[in-house]
């Protein structure tokens, strides 16, 4: 069954990651009133960049790691299988 869900996932996933982009951009737009750095614009201090890199992976990994774990809750409903471990494994 997890041969099934992983195409799925994989497109959910990037589906959230899109979404995560447009929270920051509206997140750093609301913060600092200015379109959201890039690493790719040239005139960018290494301080701001490194903020804006930190700011929008915590948003990101927020969003697909909760678009991910729904997602997987609303595949074992309509299958019955969780996809996946059910809890982490002991060190």
């Amino acid at each position: 069954m997890n041969k099934v869900f992983a195409p799925f996932g994989l497109a959910i996933g990037l589906a959230a990651g899109q979404v995560a982009k447009k929270i920051f951009d509206k997140v750093w737009g609301v913060i600092r009133g200015e379109e959201a750095p890039r690493p790719k614009h040239r005139e960018l201090s290494v301080v701001t960049l490194v903020g804006a890199l930190i700011v929008e992976g915590a948003i990101a990994r927020v969003v697909r790691g909760m678009v991910d774990h729904g997602t997987r809750h609303g595949w074992a409903q309509l299958t019955g299988t969780w996809p996946g471990a059910e809890r982490p494994e002991d060190e």
